[in-house]
């Protein structure tokens, strides 16, 4: 007789934890402008956003090489990225959070800041 399937343990870790070290990094690493944007109950995608510049492509790829093994070695996670071989965005998907590491010509032009702004209410 076969074993009973055993269910998927859950992570000893949260997307809090995940969003801690992903700013740790991000500060260690001299990323600049670090936007953190809650998505909880806004967005199904994450519940976390964070957009942060770096000044060249070279920093821009160092920085997401560096996260991306920090999230490695403390979480075993293997988050998605993609952009790190042109340096201009980098987009970081760790499934709790979302990392975007831009050039800051190319943050100005997509403004992600504001299209995730909240509108005030209306009376």
């Amino acid at each position: 007789m076969a074993a009973p399937a055993s269910e998927p343990q859950a992570p000893d870790f949260s997307a809090d934890d995940v969003l801690a070290l992903v700013l740790q990094s991000l500060d260690d690493d001299k990323a600049e402008d670090v936007v953190q944007i809650d998505l909880r109950g806004r967005s199904s995608v994450a519940d976390h956003m964070v957009i942060c510049s770096g000044r060249s492509s070279r920093q821009v790829a160092a920085i997401a090489e560096k996260l991306l093994q920090r999230l490695k070695d403390a979480y075993r996670i293997t988050a998605r990225s993609e952009g790190k071989e042109t340096g201009d965005w980098v987009l970081i998907d760790t499934g709790d959070v979302v990392v975007h590491v831009f050039r800051p010509e190319v943050r100005d032009f997509y403004q992600l800041e504001r299209m995730w702004q909240v509108s005030p209410a209306k009376p």
